[in-house]
């Protein structure tokens, strides 16, 4: 027997209590833009993810620890309503705060968060903490909250708590992603039908290592743009709830009386939830010479209609297009930089990827960060051993390797 000290004891008490919940970031392979206006959206959960790991604590307060950023905050689990600050807490807490107003009574808890989402790459990493966090709060707290909800309260949590308008697609890939698969999501119903993807093809996101100014802004006109579009079809159409219901022929007869700008994003919107569907087929039917088609009109409608690419993300597409083996090339995220989205076949990574960063560094003078993604099941429980031995006399406590 190995006797602890009082820390090693106390540790050991915390570790037994323990539980590890993991949830993936996400790539959209295809449907920009359409999330919002009742579309399509065909995203990868991914196998970069946030790992949160609970401790049930007696006193009515949550202790949230950021592996990542070397901070760690506290809130008062009965005066959660505080105002965001800004801050990487304010998705955790956002979460928290959500769930205390959806009725669920939470247990105090503390929280360690690790994740290798990369941040600021448009893979979702918020999305993947917060699904991470409602997780872990709703298993600590014995609460029993189907993964739709679930979804539905973290995308509030980011809408309504951190301000940011998004659509269900990144927190429902969260929820629901699964190894080898892509989800096509209809976000109106949020039916969704899991479809193969071939183990021909290899996912890669090559990040511009740019960010426009502009982004937040003109996202924000977009979707105004978009409302403006789907009001005129609404008082000329019955049955028009959102642009995803206008078809390509209703938009030829009476989009005529847009202005051409208005008329252009409409156009984006349907083209992209058309393709959207088809790509599907073409996924279930392993024609990647047609989902790879419809991977590069779509770069362009987003160019040309939609107006949310920069030189960047285009020089990208460019020349990841000229490598051997490429199927399709776009990008990926609302856009002004961010991510391209790349479906190559698998034996020709290390060519995609030298050329992508040969040529982009030589004409930007910058160099990107590529990733390769696999695909990844949805959030889930992930055991309850000890995550790192380091410590040498835990190590003998544990018997680790």
């Amino acid at each position: 027997m190995v006797l602890l000290s009082k820390d090693l004891q106390f540790r050991n008490s915390a570790i037994s209590q323990s539980r590890n919940f993991r949830a993936p970031g996400r790539v959209n392979l295809i449907g920009e833009h359409t999330d919002y206006n009742d579309g399509f959206v065909l995203p990868v959960a991914t196998d970069f993810s946030t790992w949160v790991t609970i401790v049930p604590l007696a006193e009515r307060k949550l202790e949230i620890l950021s592996e990542n950023f070397g901070e760690q905050v506290e809130f008062d689990l009965d005066s959660l309503d505080s105002a965001p600050r800004g801050h990487w807490s304010d998705y955790p807490l956002g979460v928290a705060v959500m769930l205390k107003r959806a009725g669920y009574q939470l247990r105090g808890a503390r929280l360690t968060i690790r994740g290798d989402v990369p941040l600021g790459a448009g893979l979702s990493s918020s999305a993947s903490l917060e699904v991470a966090t409602a997780s872990a709060l709703a298993a600590n707290s014995d609460l029993s909250i189907d993964r739709t909800e679930l979804a539905k309260l973290c995308q509030k949590a980011e809408n309504e708590f951190v301000g940011a308008r998004v659509g269900i697609m990144d927190q429902f890939a969260s929820c629901y992603g699964q190894t080898g698969k892509a989800l096509l999501l209809d976000c109106r119903s949020l039916e969704f039908k899991l479809l193969p993807i071939s183990e021909d093809v290899q996912m890669v996101v090559c990040n511009t290592m740019v960010k426009h100014k502009l982004a937040s802004s003109a996202y924000n006109e977009r979707r105004a743009q978009c409302e403006a579009g789907l009001k005129h079809f609404a008082n000329k159409l019955p049955n028009i709830k959102a642009l995803r219901d206008v078809t390509a022929d209703q938009l030829e007869q009476y989009g005529g009386a847009l202005p051409e700008v208005i008329y252009r994003r409409c156009r984006h919107v349907i083209s992209e939830n058309a393709r959207v569907l088809e790509a599907a087929e073409a996924l279930a039917q392993s024609d990647l010479s047609r989902f790879g088609k419809l991977m590069n009109e779509s770069h362009r409608s987003l160019r040309d209609d939609f107006e949310v690419s920069c030189r960047e993300l285009d020089l990208m597409v460019d020349i990841a297009m000229k490598v051997d083996g490429i199927y399709g090339a776009r990008m990926t995220g609302g856009g002004f930089g961010g991510c391209t989205v790349n479906f190559v076949d698998a034996g020709q990574v290390e060519p995609l990827k030298r050329t992508v960063t040969q040529g982009y560094e030589q004409e930007t003078k910058l160099k990107p960060e590529i990733y390769v993604c696999n695909s990844a099941n949805g959030a889930e429980e992930v055991g309850r051993e000890l995550r790192d031995c380091e410590n040498a006399e835990l190590r003998n406590v544990f018997d680790c390797d």
